[in-house]
């Protein structure tokens, strides 16, 4: 076995690196005789050279003419004028007429007073019938006599025109009721009067009237 064997190349090997190293050998050849030079330029083709025409730019617009300036005239002084003062007016005089001076008006006379009313002569009080405010000791209240009550009822009655009292209200309270309630009791069951009279005819009027209620002593 030789030495290439042992190494692993076999005739395929050997044969790729001849047709290798041909080629090497025809392209260093072509180089030097200047093939590739020539292959290059048959590729390639002639170069033409094309001139490109620059656009001229647009003509500048003249710029616009300067203003004209409008002559302006000399001064010329006005003339001098003279003015004529006139003589003032003459005063005015206003004439006033007289006034007519009003007539003075004459009031119409007052109608005559009202006649006085006549005059009413006050009612004559009512006058208590003799022995009808006597206080006996069947008019005190049981339970305020055990109690020890004392004190002054004033209370306010109406007479009318038969001299009976009509109505009653207390008008002072003793501190008891149940003395204030006899009290206008009693007024209404027996007091009696002499109606109170106006121009002789009986009419109804209000009188006061106090009642004292006191135990007796030993009571």
């Amino acid at each position: 076995m030789s030495y290439l064997q042992e190494e692993g190349w076999s005739r395929r090997t050997w044969i790729s690196v001849i047709l290798v190293g041909i080629l090497h050998v025809l392209l260093g050849y072509a180089l030097i005789s200047g093939l590739a030079i020539k292959a290059v330029k048959v590729i390639t083709g002639p170069l033409e050279a094309v001139n490109i025409e620059e656009q001229a730019p647009p003509p500048e617009e003249a710029p616009p003419p300067p203003p004209k300036l409008e002559d302006i005239p000399p001064y010329v002084p006005p003339p001098d004028v003279q003015i004529e003062t006139s003589a003032p007016p003459p005063p005015t005089i206003s004439v006033q007429s007289a006034v007519p001076q009003p007539q003075p008006t004459v009031a119409p006379p007052a109608p005559p007073a009202p006649p006085p009313a006549p005059v009413v002569a006050a009612p004559t009080p009512a006058q208590p019938i003799a022995r009808t405010f006597a206080v006996s000791p069947e008019d005190y209240p049981d339970a305020s006599r055990r109690a020890g009550e004392e004190g002054v009822t004033g209370i306010r009655v109406t007479i009318g025109a038969d001299g009976r009292v009509s109505a009653c209200s207390v008008v002072r309270p003793s501190g008891f009721t149940r003395l204030d309630e006899k009290a206008c009791q009693i007024a209404q069951r027996r007091w009696r009067f002499k109606p109170a009279t106006q121009e002789g005819k009986p009419v109804e009027t209000t009188v006061n009237r106090n009642y004292r209620w006191q135990l007796e002593e030993g009571r």
